[in-house]
Order: structure tokens, then sequence, then C-alpha cells
């Protein structure tokens, strides 16, 4: 079963946010030989996604996922999902992060 989490992106900014994972035991989760995507849609249905770049951080199990100020400038403002899954060097994916992004609107140009 995966994390909820929410995060709030401002609109125009450079965006980045750390989640640190762990296993059913509190014990962070190592994260070592895996990979990770992450995506940004309106809902679930939507065709058009925005890719999050993923750094995993190994055994520390902290994934931190960013987007480009461009990115944010694109995303209109409201309430998107998102999700993160991580593959294994085995190729079993997982998900382990998902949630509500807000997007809030950019008045500064």
């Amino acid at each position: 079963m995966a994390t909820k989490a929410n995060l709030v992106i401002d609109q125009g900014t450079t965006y980045s946010t750390s989640i640190t994972i762990t296993d059913e035991y509190n014990d962070i989760y190592d994260l070592t030989g895996f990979t990770g995507a992450a995506q940004l849609r309106k809902h679930y249905t939507s065709s058009n996604a925005t890719a999050f770049s993923v750094a995993l951080g190994g055994n520390t199990g902290v994934i931190t996922l960013s987007l480009t100020s461009t990115q944010t400038a694109s995303l209109i403002a409201g309430r998107y999902v998102y999700d993160v899954e991580i593959t294994s060097s085995a190729n079993v994916i997982s998900r382990i992060v998902e949630g509500i992004a807000t997007v809030t609107p950019n008045v500064t140009r």
C-alpha cells in the first residue's frame, strides 16, 4: 500500500520536495538498485501528464521529486493527482507514494 502525501506546488516556481520512505516496521526503506518515476495529472484518466524528476537516495530511503519553473508555469492552478512508482532490478514495480497535489496560482509575472 502506498504512503499518502499531499503536495502544494506554486505555479511558475522551481519545485522540489523530499519524502522519506519507511517499511511497516518504521525502518528506512533501502532504495539501492531501484529506479523511480512520478507523474502529475488533472485526474487519473487524463491523457496529459507532467513528469516529475525523481532522485532516489539509496539506503537513506529519501525520494526527491522536482519540477522546473517552466513545468509549473504550464500547469493550470487547481487540484491534481500524482503518484510515485519504483522499479526494482528484478523489474518489480511498486507504487510507493500517492496523493493530491494543489497548484496555487502565480500572481507575479
